[in-house]
């Protein structure tokens, strides 16, 4: 194992982080047990496989290079941990009746620093049937396909493709090799005007923005979640008759159902259209290189204000449709991409600040992390749901996370528990929503 510096995003997440808003990712798998001991058999299992995981050894160390081109200062480096133990980062839990409020009281603590930056905590349910095993990843180690990789390679065994090995990259030179100076500021250029187009494009997303203080918190560090799991072959239905695609339909079911909650709780929906943050991945499929976050994303107007459901299925998909014509690299969804236009010193001097800004930017995050199809198991148990969990940004009291495996659309939600105390409440209409739609589609 070697070390590498961290992206500008990667170092971005690991200096937003605070007490109140850790920057980890979250996925709470439920497994049906076997035995009533499954749980404590799992949690062996994981503690004994993560010392063969060479990504699950890897601790973020600050660095100071001056002596390197370009000079490095105040940057990070992801590195072998001189010391790991993997009974600090798997811990077995007394058993629960519910895997939800355990996690998202263990989702609110943000990840030691000095090691490397993972947990997996294995819940056994009382009734013996089943156990869930909740993974925390910092944003820093691994994006979502990153963290998905990492905990499935902590499964039992399947066979899977083998990622494509990353080239190695020659050392860092004392001077600029003067034979690329051309190729480097023409690259220098374009990059400086994808950035005034992204600026600017945040400027345009900004104005006439009408969200709801639902969707707005003061830091408490507190945190909720529910998971809804619904069927996919309903939302193949809705997205048959109406066109698009399931991911179409999923960020459409979320405006619905926010709709729904607005309504009930009493804040009203009324022109509201949050501005929607959905992340987009720029990794190749079947790399499994380089590590750490490479993401860029579409900002669109949840057409929440909407009360014709299929209205807002045809709203979200032309939304998605322009974005996607423009292309990830460009536009205001884009702007984690402005991460690598800032020197490592700045994300460490601009940290705070960057993070308070997030509310400025978005007011929700709804991101769709892709699982792989085949049956996971956990020593002979079988995985039945995973709920993916994404961090809360500071000033928003929501995210949302989806995914699909075998046959089931898994939401995870995570909210501010001070000022989402009724997270079950959108949960539920998020069930609903998909209902209202097969019935406004038609037989």
């Amino acid at each position: 194992m070697t070390s590498d510096l961290l992206a500008p995003l990667d170092l971005a997440f690991w200096n937003i982080e605070s007490a109140q808003h850790p920057m980890h990712l979250g996925a709470l798998g439920v497994f049906t047990a076997h035995s009533p001991t499954a749980g404590a058999h799992a949690a062996d299992l994981l503690a004994a496989r993560a010392v063969g995981v060479p990504g699950l050894r890897m601790r973020i160390r600050d660095v100071w290079q001056p002596l390197v081109y370009p000079p490095t200062f105040g940057s990070a480096t992801r590195e072998p941990a001189p010391h790991f133990d993997p009974l600090d980062h798997v811990r077995l839990h007394a058993p629960t009746t519910d895997f939800h409020t355990d996690a998202g009281r263990l989702m609110e603590r943000p990840l030691l620093r000095g090691r490397p930056p993972w947990e997996a905590h294995v819940l056994p349910g009382e009734d013996g049937t089943s156990f869930a095993v909740f993974f925390k990843f910092h944003h820093a180690l691994a994006d979502g396909l990153r963290a998905l990789m990492l905990a499935a390679a902590l499964m039992d065994p399947v066979d899977m493709p083998e990622p494509r090995p990353r080239p190695a990259e020659p050392p860092r030179s004392l001077f600029p090799d003067v034979r690329k100076l051309p190729g480097l500021v023409r690259g220098t250029l374009s990059d400086v005007g994808r950035a005034l187009d992204i600026g600017t494009s945040v400027a345009r997303a900004t104005l006439g923005v009408r969200s709801s203080p639902a969707l707005t918190s003061r830091p408490t560090g507190t945190r909720r979640i529910a998971g809804v799991s619904l069927d996919l072959d309903d939302v193949h239905r809705v997205r048959k008759s109406v066109g698009g695609t399931v991911n179409d339909v999923l960020i459409a079911v979320v405006a619905g159902a926010l709709r729904t909650w607005l309504d009930e709780r009493g804040d009203g929906s009324e022109g509201v259209a949050p501005r929607a943050l959905i992340p987009v991945s720029r990794r190749r499929p079947r790399t499994a290189q380089p590590q750490g976050n490479r993401l860029s994303g579409y900002l669109i107007r949840l057409p929440v204000d909407d009360p014709d459901p299929v209205g807002r299925l045809r709203a979200v998909r032309t939304a998605m449709d322009r974005n996607k014509d423009a292309g990830p690299n460009r536009g205001a969804g884009a702007v984690a991409l402005l991460a690598d236009h800032v020197p490592p010193l700045g994300h460490r001097l601009g940290g705070p600040v960057v993070g308070q800004a997030a509310r400025l930017l978005f007011d929700i995050l709804v991101t769709s992390v892709p699982l792989p199809s085949l049956g996971l198991k956990l020593g002979g148990c079988p995985l039945a749901e995973v709920y993916p969990l994404a961090p809360l940004a500071r000033g928003q009291a929501l995210a949302v996370a989806v995914s699909t495996f075998r046959g089931r659309v898994h939401y995870g939600l995570v909210a501010d528990a001070e000022a989402v105390p009724d997270l079950h409440r959108l949960a539920r209409a998020l069930t609903e929503e998909v209902e209202t739609l097969i019935i406004a589609c038609g037989p």
